[in-house]
This record gives structure tokens, C-alpha cells and sequence, in this order.
């Protein structure tokens, strides 16, 4: 458990990086003269740097192992708050941003596999959501520390980026306090003595069967070691058509358009710039409630039920965001409520669910290669619709937009009912059993 927590503040950073841009975005457009150009590159440069981190975080992952990649997150967290608070030129700005970037990228793909790999099977739904519970966590404390940080004038936009590097800094030193994974010590160095001693902690009862069928995990039928694999060989064909899935659903919802242009989307809903901001506040707080009422129940209802019932009131929210658009009565405070009870359907399934899921489903020789294929396509369709949401609201308008998410949703419901497996309660070694059966 205690491991876990200290991998999981990687997810605190994770969120607070993604969110905190949101408050400094117009006070970095206008400190440095930015075009529209530059200015959506400002905010997507973070999440091509995320794209390209999800991509190559396998690799590290099972080189040099888990923990020892971990250590790379952390100094990134680090050394972006730092260069971007004191960033003297819009370059060097967008550098550090980058950096950043790399850091929430590769952190996507390693803590989860690290939860999950030290996990045991019927706590693992919950631990693996801790990750996604200081996600959100730090969305919400980036929003609250941004409008509080807003009150101290012109250059507030360097502290809202700099306070960062406090939690970084803890993060990297606690790193040093947590073992490293007893299944990349069993399958990529042959350490079964270090990994039986840690599996002891983790399961005192069945350690000894535990790592006898991690070992099995690792071979063949003839019990020969398993040739390096490539995850597109055929074999995987069912996991990687489930995660691609998954992680393309959660993002054409339209979660990462919200978090980072809240303020926008309450101005274009006619609230004023000083309400719009408390309102991400909201929103932030809505956010962490129910994911914390999300990874308190995975493990008891299921991966499937969350995301079932997520589905619909997603489809129910957008569709009362699009329709109040279209009928252009946008006084009051209907838009901000549809959106919230949006973000609370949200965080219950897809939040509590997406890292889950993507864990658990590859078989532990290929584990991290799925979970940055699952990784790297949520942050390719993050970007993708963080970039190109401001110029298609504008152009089109809310309607057609939440219209378009709605859409989408329907579709969502559609996959995790038919298509979608069950997950909760079974051994990362059984879920590979069970993912067989389907190909």
C-alpha cells in the first residue's frame, strides 16, 4: 500500500503539470505576443513531449526497471517547474513544457505497470486508482492553487509553474524508499531471491505460488524461455484492440478539451473571467470526489458496471451541453452544471478505470510495450483534440462540438457492452488466461 501511494504522487504531478497551464495560458499569450499559432503551440507542446514519452517509456521500463525509470519522471517534474517559472524567452519557455511533457508520458506508462505489478489481485483495481485518484488530485489543487495565485498580479503565471517543483522534489526523494518490481526482477534479470523476498510482503500466504507462475509467464509450454516478442505479432491481437479502443474512447469525450480551456468554454457560456476561473474549481473538486468514489468500488462492482453506467450519463450530459448551446440560451448557470455532473460521470468510470485497465490486460512479457501502445494513443488523441478544440469551437460553435462528444460516447456504450471483459479479482497471470480464450 505504501508503495503504491509513493508511486502514485507521480500521478499528482502528472495531473498538476497537465492542468496548471490552464490559468497561465492567457498571461503567457499575452507576455510574449504570441499568434494563435504560437499560442496553441504553447499548449500542446507539453503533450507532444507526453506523446513522445508514452511512446519510448517501455523501453526504459524494461531495461533499467521500473524504479530506476521513476527517477527520470521525478527529475523531469523537477526541472520543468524550475525552467518554466524562470524561463527568460519563449523558447526556452517551450523547452522545459517539453520536458515536462516527457515526464507525464513516461510516468503514464510506468507507475501504473508498477502498481500493478506489486499489487495484489483483489486490491490491485484500487491501488492502480490511487494513480488516477492524484491525478486528479493535482487537477484539483493546480486549479485552486492557480486562482489563488492569480491575485498576486502580472508575473503570477511564473508561480503558478514553479510551485510544482515542491511535490517533485518529495517525490524524488521517496523514490528511493520503494523496492523494485518482483516480476521485472523474475522476467528481465533472473532475480527470483530479491523478487520471492518482496512477493512475501505483498503475499505473505501464496508467495511461493506466486512467483512459480510468474515464472511460467515468462516461458513457453515446453518451458523455455520466451524469445524477445513483438507486441503486433498476431498473438496480441485482442488486448491491443481493446486498449487502442479504451484509450481512443477516453479522450474523443472531450476530457482534456475541458481540463485545459474550462475558462473558455464558461466565458463562451457567458460567465465573466473571474467566475469562469473559481468555476474550474468546481470542476477540480467534482473531479476528485468521484474518483475517489470510483477506485473505492472497482474492485467490488467491476471494471464493466463503472463504465456502463459512466457511459450513459456522459452521453446524458453532453447532450444537455450541446442542445443548451444550439438553443443559444447560455445565461445562468446551466452549462457549468451539465459540465460538472459530465466531469463526475467521467471520473467514476473512464478516470477510475483507463490505467486500470490498460495495466492488467497484456501478458507480463509484453506489459509495458500495451501499456504504452494504450499510453501513447490516449496522449496522441489528447493532443490531437487539445489542439484543434479552440479553432472547431470557434469556427462551429459549442453545439456541433459537444454534439460530436455526445456522439462518440454512444458509441463507448456500445463497446464496453459488447466487447468489453471483466477484469476484477483475477491474478495479472489468470487475466492473460482469460484475454486467450478470446482471440
Amino acid at each position: 500500500m505504501a508503495w503504491s501511494m509513493v508511486v502514485a504522487l507521480g500521478g499528482f504531478l502528472f495531473g498538476f503539470d497537465t492542468a496548471v497551464i490552464s490559468g497561465a495560458e492567457k498571461s503567457i499569450q499575452q507576455f510574449w505576443h504570441l499568434s494563435a499559432f504560437e499560442h496553441g503551440l504553447t499548449i500542446s507542446i507539453a503533450l507532444i513531449g507526453t506523446v513522445i514519452g508514452s511512446l519510448l517509456g517501455s523501453r526504459p521500463s524494461d531495461r533499467f526497471g521500473r524504479k530506476n525509470t521513476l527517477y527520470f519522471v521525478a527529475i523531469a517534474y523537477l526541472l520543468s517547474s524550475l525552467g518554466t517559472a524562470l524561463a527568460d524567452s519563449w523558447s526556452i519557455f517551450l523547452v522545459f513544457r517539453f520536458l515536462g511533457g516527457l515526464g507525464v508520458g513516461a510516468s503514464s506508462v510506468t507507475a501504473p505497470i508498477y502498481i500493478s505489478e506489486v499489487s495484489p489481485a483483489d486490491n490491485r483495481g484500487k491501488l492502480v486508482g490511487l494513480f488516477q485518484f492524484n491525478v486528479v488530485l493535482g487537477i484539483l489543487v493546480s486549479y485552486l492553487s492557480n486562482y489563488l495565485i492569480s491575485q498576486g498580479g502580472d508575473n503570477s503565471w511564473r508561480w503558478m509553474l514553479g510551485v510544482q517543483a515542491v511535490p517533485a522534489f518529495i517525490f524524488l526523494c521517496l523514490i528511493y524508499l520503494i523496492p523494485e518490481s518482483p516480476r521485472w526482477l523474475i522476467l528481465k534479470k533472473g532475480d527470483t531471491k530479491r523478487a520471492l523476498e518482496i512477493l512475501r510482503i505483498i503475499n505473505p500466504l501464496n508467495c511461493e505460488q506466486e512467483l512459480v507462475s510468474i515464472q511460467k509467464s515468462g516461458t513457453d509450454d515446453q518451458g523455455n524461455k520466451h524469445a524477445k516478442e513483438s507486441l503486433f505479432s498476431g498473438k496480441y491481437k485482442t488486448p491491443i484492440i481493446l486498449v487502442v479502443l479504451f484509450a481512443f474512447f477516453n479522450q474523443v469525450s472531450g476530457i482534456n478539451a475541458i481540463i485545459y480551456y474550462a475558462p473558455r468554454i464558461f466565458e463562451m457560456a457567458g460567465l465573466g473571467p473571474h467566475s469562469s476561473l473559481l468555476s474550474t474549481v468546481g470542476i477540480g473538486m467534482i473531479n476528485f470526489i468521484f474518483t475517489l468514489l470510483g477506485i473505492n468500488i472497482i474492485d467490488k462492482v467491476g471494471r464493466r458496471v463503472l463504465m456502463l453506467v459512466g457511459s450513459v450519463g456522459l452521453i446524458a450530459s453532453l447532450f444537455a451541453v450541446a442542445f443548451t448551446f444550439y438553443s443559444g440560451h447560455l445565461s445562468g448557470f446551466a452549462i457549468p452544471v451539465y459540465m460538472m455532473v459530465f466531469i463526475a460521470f467521467f471520473a467514476f468510470s473512464q478516470g477510475a478505470v483507463i490505467w486500470v485497465f490498460i495495466s492488467e490486460i497484456f501478458p507480463n512479457q509484453v506489459r509495458a510495450k500495451g501499456q504504452t501502445l494504450g499510453s501513447s494513443t490516449h496522449w496522441i488523441m489528447a493532443a490531437i483534440i487539445a489542439f484543434g478544440f479552440p479553432s472547431v469551437a470557434e469556427s462551429l460553435g459549442g453545439a456541433p462540438t459537444f454534439f460530436f462528444f455526445g456522439f462518440m460516447m454512444m458509441l463507448q456504450l456500445i463497446f464496453v457492452w459488447f466487447f468489453m471483459p471483466e477484469t476484477k479479482g483475477t491474478s495479472l497471470e489468470q487475466i492473460d488466461a482469460k484475454i486467450a480464450v478470446l482471440h
